[in-house]
């Protein structure tokens, strides 16, 4: 993920963390979508229920691997986006507050 250079001082100590979360704008999605039918059960739900992303506010969020830092060049492996989909934010990930123990 390249990281504008405004915005490369919110980086500092990101190498620290193993997995980020990335929120990112889905520019491509189709925004009158309400249903969708997801490829592994080929029923169609309300979108809302599904991880499509084809939606009206069309926001991804990934947990993705860091591999590395180079400048303001995230290397991440696991991020469920197109290249060149516009970031919205990046939060570390933590084990206490994003993961519901079943």
């Amino acid at each position: 993920m390249e990281i504008y250079e405004p915005y490369v001082p919110g980086l500092r100590d990101v190498e620290r963390e193993k997995h980020l979360v990335v929120l990112y704008w889905l520019d491509r999605a189709d925004r009158t979508a309400l249903a969708a039918t997801p490829p592994h059960t080929g029923i169609e739900h309300g979108v809302f229920a599904t991880r499509s992303p084809h939606r009206p506010n069309p926001i991804g969020i990934s947990v993705a691997d860091l591999v590395r830092r180079e400048g303001n060049l995230l290397v991440v492996r696991g991020l469920d986006a197109l290249d060149k989909t516009p970031v919205v934010d990046i939060k570390c990930y933590s084990p206490g507050i994003d993961c519901i123990p079943e």
